[in-house]
């Protein structure tokens, strides 16, 4: 079959104030029209189709009808993107503000829509259901939920429908944030080992003070991080050497249990251990107030504070001159004897990359192309950029990587050829469809050899919620965190965590903590049913 219904489109018009356009403030989607339901293009010669996105994007990107892979999309589909591009910084607000106008594009294209939106405007049918869609029109994606029943649960809101298109990328690399340094430099010249306890590092940080490694005049050489980024530089990675790990949400997951952390007594004696490491000035005192681009500037100081570091890779904190300076050291064992290395609650599996809106006259033929992204091949490209400008294909058709421009590096040129958004690539993608890249391979040897031994079995999945359960967490929930990450920082830096405890944890149930953990611990366990 060809043909659908419909004649032709109008021009879509862009909003005012987003890059790279001068049009007015509305947007004009396309009218119904005729599309080929199999194969390319997707619309025959003749037919004219301007289907209106609007997206964010990176202030190093270009407007996406300048980037080179939705160019060559445009020529294999014969379907033109009218492309409305917001800032990064200012894109939530302009989306809500069209939300509530009703003023609304074809689709928001890597829409960074929060689960209650999708909820709330599903339900108002301000955004359509897309599960028909797919399974009719996107044979790419349908394929890829049909292998992965996870995935399918993380798309699946608690009413059955599906409302946004994913992104993926399984990497492995996600759930292990956080890698600790430790200067090797400054090992050899005060002549110890590196340390596999905690005690032995404190004790190695106190040598670093002592002998002024770094030539300051001060007692400035110390353990830094970034617990203010809420993923890289978390303090509470090394918690985990007291029997349990921690993370900023204060989730953890053991043997299906839902556990809060924040009330456990291997963190109160985490917190009292290292309390003992400010009072020395073994630990930087800005941690806490200063955020991750204050952070990086301190490893590129001169002198270089930084005797050791926790943050995702070496080189972002101390640059590339240093870099060989640092070694990484493996989770350290505790007071206690425990070693391990926990998990993130940061996921490889994300809804949200497309939403497609009640004023799109044309959702089969909307669907048709973005299924075009879940190729394998383009998912690849969408997420990392095109044959021509990151990869080449090599005799077996992989598409394998291409030397950078020089002086360029690979997050930033990543930013400049690829949109990223909706796509999906697999392990099992990478060495078949897509060489990785080089440092993504480095990580992954990283892990193999520092960590993998003692990482945690368990996390706490892509759970969705519904909108009366995300109500009563938006309503109890921040009152709690602010509770629990006021005293986190207090109590390591000042103390009074022995004094205090039976107190805070009191005032945490009476805040709401057992409901909280009632609505957490149901929607984990729906989410496993759905998968197993």
């Amino acid at each position: 079959m060809k043909k659908m219904i419909g004649m032709t489109c109008v021009a879509a018009l862009a909003l005012a104030g987003c890059g790279g356009s001068d049009s007015a403030d509305e947007n004009v989607n396309a009218d119904r029209v005729d599309f080929n339901e199999d194969g390319l293009p997707l619309v025959d010669d003749g037919v004219d189709v301007s289907l209106t996105f609007v997206s964010p994007k990176s202030t190093l990107a270009p407007d996406f009808d300048e980037m080179v892979i939705f160019q060559r999309l445009e020529e294999e589909t014969n379907v033109s993107i009218n492309w409305n591009n917001i800032p990064g910084d200012g894109y939530v607000e302009r989306k809500n503000l069209m939300l509530a106008s009703n003023d609304l594009p074809d689709a928001f294209y890597n829409a960074g829509f929060s689960d209650y939106d999708l909820v709330r405007y599903g339900r108002d049918g301000a955004i359509i259901p897309l599960e028909g869609l797919i399974e009719e029109h996107a044979p790419n994606l349908q394929k890829i939920l049909d292998e992965r029943p996870e995935l399918l649960a993380v798309l699946t809101a608690p009413d059955g429908h599906i409302y946004s298109l994913p992104r993926v990328e399984e990497m492995g690399l996600v759930p292990y944030a956080n890698f600790t340094a430790i200067n090797q430099t400054w090992l050899n010249e005060v002549g110890l080992d590196q340390p596999d306890t905690l005690d032995e590092l404190r004790d190695t940080l106190r040598a670093f003070r002592d002998q002024d490694v770094n030539g300051s005049g001060s007692a400035d050489e110390v353990l830094s991080l970034t617990p203010t980024d809420g993923f890289q530089g978390y303090f509470g990675d090394f918690f985990a050497a007291f029997g349990l790990p921690d993370n900023p949400n204060k989730l953890v997951v053991k043997e299906d249990e839902v556990i809060f952390t924040a009330i456990q007594d291997e963190y109160k004696e985490a917190i009292a251990y290292f309390h003992e490491w400010f009072d020395e000035g073994l630990i930087d005192r800005e941690v806490f107030t200063h955020d991750t681009g204050q952070f990086l500037a301190k490893g590129k100081q001169d002198p270089n504070p930084l005797g050791a570091f926790v943050f995702w890779e070496i080189e972002s904190v101390v640059g590339l001159d240093q870099a060989d300076d640092y070694v990484l050291l493996g989770p350290l064992e505790g007071p206690n004897g425990h070693r391990m290395y926990g998990r993130s609650n940061h996921h490889e599996h994300h809804r949200s990359a497309f939403v497609m809106t009640s004023a799109n006259e044309n959702p089969e033929l909307t669907m048709r192309w973005v299924d075009q992204l879940y190729d394998p091949k383009m998912s690849a490209q969408i997420n990392w950029g095109p044959i021509g400008e990151i990869y080449e294909e090599d005799e077996n058709g992989m598409l394998v990587n291409e030397e950078l421009p020089e002086g360029t590096t690979m997050g930033e040129y990543r930013e400049r050829v690829a949109p990223m958004g909706p796509s999906v690539v697999l392990e099992e993608h990478f060495g078949t469809v897509v060489d990785m890249e080089p440092r993504a391979k480095q990580r992954l040897e990283d892990i193999e050899e520092h960590y993998a031994t003692y990482i945690w079995d368990e996390n706490y999945p892509n759970v969705f919620m519904t909108e009366e359960e995300l109500d009563r967490l938006n309503y109890i929930e921040t009152d709690i965190m602010d509770l629990v990450n006021r005293n986190f920082a207090r109590w390591l830096m000042d103390g009074g965590i022995e004094e205090e405890w039976d107190a805070y944890v009191d005032q945490l149930h009476e805040r709401g903590l057992d409901e909280v953990m009632e609505i957490r611990q149901d929607a984990f366990d729906r989410f496993h049913e759905q998968i197993d």
